[in-house]
């Protein structure tokens, strides 16, 4: 793995995360919306999705992004049930991740009856660290988009670090860029992702501006190569929000994936992260 370039940090750490309160509906700022990445509260969706959304709700966070589950894209919940429980809640069911697999139909046919704008596609569909493979990738992703695009949806691609591996000279998320039609194919940039594999997420804010309508905002212990608290990491979180409107964003999804405690005390730290800014 590519050693990445230090990002200059310009923001201080923060005191620690307090215990889930009433009053944690007020640390985002205001006129910010954050959304979340239900595979950061994994464990209490599967145990119980309707609590844990509500508790969700409590945090702040007015969108929703799905993942896939043992129990489903909805944690066993009906798409229509996802949907109206969210809503009920404050927030909206705007994204999910999904496979793009011969059950892709009724993927999207659950997607529609959920009310959610996005389907993203969680990791490519075939094996192959090649730019004929990301060629024919890319290929399969304008179908796709395509299909969504005829249901009201708009489907994209969420990366992690391996797209950014190089064959011949050429860097395959660029392969995966440079062959997709942008408005059939909506990239979800993962940040924290695209620092750990050595690149600069402002490069590609550069190169493909407007291209990158959702993000995962997620701050990573370069140490271990894992997620981590807002300011905690590597990721220039300031600079990455003084840049949305070049990168095109329009949602942002808050991922943390590894916790220091508790999934709500993090997620209270990163909100406090957010509001002191």
């Amino acid at each position: 793995m590519k050693t990445r370039r230090n990002f200059l940090k310009r923001a201080g750490l923060f005191s620690a995360a307090t215990l889930l309160t009433p009053q944690l509906n007020l640390a985002f700022p205001k006129n910010s919306i954050y959304g979340v990445q239900l595979y950061s509260f994994r464990e209490a969706m599967l145990k119980n999705p309707k609590k844990a959304l509500e508790t969700i709700a409590s945090l702040g966070f007015k969108e929703i992004e799905s993942a896939g589950s043992n129990k489903g894209y909805y944690y066993g919940l009906s798409p229509v049930e996802m949907g109206e429980t969210c809503k009920a809640l404050g927030m909206t069911l705007t994204s999910g991740h999904v496979h793009l697999d011969d059950k892709f139909e009724r993927t999207i046919a659950d997607a529609v009856a959920s009310g959610q704008e996005y389907l993203i596609c969680s990791s490519l569909p075939s094996k192959g660290q090649t730019v004929n493979n990301y060629k024919r990738v890319a290929e399969k992703f304008n179908i796709a988009g395509e299909a969504c695009k005829r249901q009201g949806l708009k489907f994209g691609y969420h990366n992690h670090e391996y797209e950014f591996e190089s064959e011949k000279g050429e860097i395959l998320y660029d392969v995966l860029m440079d062959n997709t039609q942008k408005d059939l194919v909506h990239m979800e940039l993962d940040l924290g992702w695209v620092v750990v594999a050595g690149k600069d997420p402002l490069h590609y804010f550069k190169k493909y501006p407007g291209r990158f309508p959702l993000w995962h905002l997620k701050d990573m212990n370069m140490h271990e190569k894992v997620s981590t608290e807002f300011g905690k990491g590597v990721l220039d979180i300031p600079l990455m929000l003084e840049l949305k409107e070049l990168s095109g964003v329009e949602h942002i999804y808050i991922e943390q994936e590894e916790y220091s405690s508790t999934p709500i005390e993090s997620m209270q730290y990163n909100m406090n992260y957010l509001k002191n800014l």
